[in-house]
């Protein structure tokens, strides 16, 4: 988001690239959307959260009603609550205006939770696909293991096991041909 711009000029800067005229009635349905107040609009980026800014940008891809959005590391520099509020948010637009997404995240944790169907890349290849729950819980390919491992546990002790069992996983495993399934 530029700095310099307004919330409300950020968001009707889609709008109108795309010719649009119903500019500031658009941008309250946005913030609404996306849970802010109207006179979040004056305001500048700076002046938000970093989960407030995140609904921002969620607001501003929702602007031109697309079909698809695409997701890249959406909650990866939010915290855990923060996680969970942005997530819940996007199932509850998705719900309330059918878009799908494609999201990109190396935390299968939050993949699974917002996804129907995950498919894992690694090193440009897809090396693990299928249903969301399946591929979260009981992967089969060594570089699914590791992401799974890598997502963190409440327990201490078990997440000492969970890192010592990453480190095993060899970067020969997680390359040679035989271990994609």
């Amino acid at each position: 988001m530029n700095p310099a711009m307004r919330v409300g000029d950020i968001l009707v800067e889609p709008l109108a690239a795309a010719g649009a005229t119903e500019g500031r009635t658009r941008i309250r349905e946005l913030l609404d959307a996306v849970g802010l107040p109207a006179d979040a609009a004056g305001r500048y980026p700076r002046e938000f959260s970093g989960g407030q800014r995140q609904r921002i940008a969620i607001a501003r891809a929702l602007a031109l009603d697309p079909s698809v959005i695409i997701c890249d590391e959406p909650t990866s520099a939010l915290d855990v609550t923060t996680q969970a509020r942005v997530l819940t948010l996007l199932q509850d637009i998705q719900r309330g205006t059918g878009v799908a997404y494609l999201f990109i995240s190396h935390d299968l944790g939050v993949v699974h939770e917002v996804s129907d169907s995950i498919a894992v890349l690694h090193r440009g290849r897809i090396v693990e696909m299928g249903k969301a729950h399946r591929v979260a819980t009981n992967p089969e390919h060594p570089y699914t293991r590791k992401l799974q491992m890598a997502a963190p546990v409440a327990d201490p002790k078990k997440q000492r096991l969970r890192r010592a069992e990453r480190l095993e996983l060899t970067t020969e495993e997680l390359s040679s041909p035989g271990s994609r399934s």
